[in-house]
């Protein structure tokens, strides 16, 4: 019965974890926000939007690399730890946010045919060629 316990226990500590920042998915804004934007003005916006994006993803991760420890230390050493599980709520809320309005303003990008992109990820890995000479 114990162990049930402790592995209930495990599973609820883990679930309260920050979520991981490449895990949040956008939410929805309308690219209709954006339709009276010039170019210039679109670069300018997605300019400050994506320097705000990364920031909420660095403090996503850090919440996240916090919870782990937290969760780790009240699993093994001392089960009080478990109280400085905080999750991600209003950081996770704010980079979903972000996150749409990076696509609204590339729709209305390719609406207007600015060519403004996000990257959204890492690169793929880079493929060695070689060459036989």
């Amino acid at each position: 019965m114990s162990r049930w316990i402790a592995v209930a226990t495990c599973t609820l500590l883990l679930a309260a974890c920050a979520s991981k920042s490449s895990d949040i998915t956008a939410a929805y804004v309308s690219p209709i926000t954006y339709s009276n934007y010039t170019c210039q003005q679109l670069g300018l916006e997605a300019q400050a939007v994506s320097a705000r994006a990364a920031a909420l993803t660095g403090a996503q991760d850090d919440q996240r690399t916090r919870d782990q420890v937290a969760t780790g230390v009240a699993i093994v050493v001392f089960w009080p730890a478990a109280f400085f599980v905080g999750g991600d709520k209003q950081t996770a809320a704010e980079l979903a946010q972000m996150k749409g309005q990076m696509v609204a303003i590339e729709q209305a990008s390719i609406q207007k045919n600015c060519g403004i992109t996000f990257n959204h990820g890492p690169p793929p890995p880079a493929t060695r060629t070689s060459s036989a000479q």
